[in-house]
């Protein structure tokens, strides 16, 4: 029987975010599955949208005997602590290291993980693995499509493949063409070429979607240049916010032959480097933003969804600053709903108040977002949940969600979800486990860039953009970069970065 390691780990990394990720936040999850262990990683990761869950049945189907190691994932945020990483990572090449006999390795990875010792989370993992398993045995990862990809981590894998879609509603999908491919390397008996292609400016995460153009025609292109001689070809826009040389998009190929994999990597470099111009639009002020949903509102007959794009908790943001709720407020905005304001504090006061009770807060704010500060207002509790809920949407995939104690929060009329842990507002149920009905609102505002459209777009009336202060800059050419790779633009058609001294 084909026997196979498996293992996840993954974090998104924004170096200019306020907080870090710990071990209890690999534990907890965030948005990801809690972590899980040995045997235990083949019960949880089935039937969710997780690159691991598509390989797992895939690999079931093929008879293949599963080796868990353990799976992991942590909310966007800054740096991995040391402690965090090194445990993980121990605990997943000497899970791998101490198998008997095995024929491959499948890791699930995201692809833009920097720790607080490491540039290249991912990278350095894949020399580990590397080194247990020798250079012959096939090592084939899933990478998220915002990873950053570097030489060290085409390096040292076989085969990185990366999702296809943003919303990532394709996760379990690029697991299932892991094991597909992972299956051709067995069969065949052979490696792969490998062509890598690191492209010349940042791309912001808003206009990176894929139900947009040019991103949506260029992965249309992407597919049709698979076939025999070309197995697997990835794009990824990448992260467009972690200081170090490595960030920004890529393309990689892998060919029965060098001249296959670089015909297939450069048609499609060129084909983004091509549209550099497109990868733009409009966004909006807080107040901008929403007098122009409450304008739209008078006539429209679906909600007016909002991104919160600058503090996305699924892009660094601590989910907690306030710049869009004031906007609502002072605009005295009717049938509105923001969330998730994430306040361990204030949730904790509205439980201990009571439904129907008033508490005056100090609400979110407390991350330090220059331009942010806690809400200071009076409130009614509407309603209380202990946080623990399924969230069906396409993105989310069905996964038990626990955020914490929470509660839905009114002033005037503008209705606030307050949680005890951090998931970006990415599917309908995060709004109606607090008792909102989002179909009911004329306006919703989600701490979200993108992923949120996925399950909000089909109820939308229109989509629009705005930017309050928060940890992930709409514009990355404002980011304060001082470790990027010299000459790459830091959005496009924007200014060269230049090493200062």
């Amino acid at each position: 029987m084909t026997r196979i390691a498996i293992g996840g780990f993954l974090h998104e990394t924004n170096t200019f975010a306020p907080t870090k990720a710990t071990y209890a936040d690999f534990v907890h999850g965030g948005g990801w599955p809690a972590m899980t262990h040995g045997s235990d990683v083949l019960k949880v990761m089935r039937g969710i949208n997780v690159g691991l869950a598509g390989f797992i049945d895939d690999a079931v189907t093929r008879g293949w005997e599963l080796i868990p190691t353990i799976a992991c994932g942590a909310s966007p945020c800054a740096h991995v602590t040391k402690d965090a990483y090194e445990r993980v990572v121990q605990e997943m090449v000497e899970g791998i290291a101490n198998a008997d006999a095995l024929d491959a390795v499948y890791l699930d990875l995201h692809g833009a993980m920097v720790t607080e010792h490491l540039d290249d989370g991912e990278g350095e993992l894949l020399a580990r693995v590397r080194k247990v398993i020798g250079p012959d045995l096939p090592l084939v990862v899933s990478l998220d499509l915002h990873a950053n990809v570097t030489p060290e981590m085409v390096q040292h894998a076989d085969a990185l493949i990366a999702y296809r879609t943003y919303p990532h509603v394709d996760m379990a999908d690029t697991g299932r063409a892991s094991a597909k491919h992972l299956a051709l390397l067995l069969e065949s008996k052979q490696h792969l070429a490998k062509a890598f292609r690191q492209l010349p400016f940042l791309i912001p995460i808003s206009w990176q979607c894929t139900f947009d153009q040019p991103t949506k025609g260029i992965y249309d292109r992407l597919a049709t240049l698979e076939n025999d001689a070309v197995p697997t070809l990835s794009f990824a826009p990448g992260f467009p916010a972690a200081d170090f040389p490595g960030c920004g998009p890529t393309v990689f190929a892998y060919g029965r032959t060098q001249a296959d994999a670089d015909a297939a990597a450069d048609a499609v470099a060129q084909l983004v480097t091509g549209h550099e111009d497109d990868f733009d639009g409009k966004i909006y002020s807080p107040d901008e933003g929403i007098q122009h949903a409450m304008q739209l509102a008078k006539t429209a007959r679906k909600p007016i969804v909002i991104a919160d794009t600058q503090d996305n908790p699924g892009a660094g943001g601590d989910s907690d600053t306030t710049g869009m709720l004031r906007a609502l407020v002072r605009n005295k905005a009717t049938r509105a709903a923001t969330g998730a304001i994430y306040d361990p504090a204030s949730a904790k006061a509205a439980h201990d108040a009571g439904e129907g009770a008033t508490v005056t807060l100090a609400l979110g704010g407390k991350s330090g977002i220059p331009g942010d500060a806690p809400y200071e207002a009076t409130f009614v509790v509407e309603k209380l949940s202990d946080g623990k809920f399924v969230a069906p949407g396409p993105y989310y995939g069905g996964r038990d969600m626990d955020m914490g104690p929470s509660a839905c929060l009114r002033i005037d009329d503008v209705r606030v979800v307050v949680s005890s842990h951090k998931a970006q507002l990415a599917d309908q149920a995060m709004y109606r486990y607090v008792g909102i009905e989002p179909t009911e609102q004329a306006i919703l505002v989600n701490k979200s860039s993108v992923h949120f459209r996925a399950d909000f777009e089909p109820i939308a009336e229109t989509l629009l953009i705005c930017a309050a202060p928060g940890a992930m800059p709409a514009d990355t050419a404002a980011l304060p970069w001082t470790r990027l790779r010299p000459g790459i633009r830091t959005k496009p058609n924007g200014p060269p970065f230049a090493p200062k001294g």
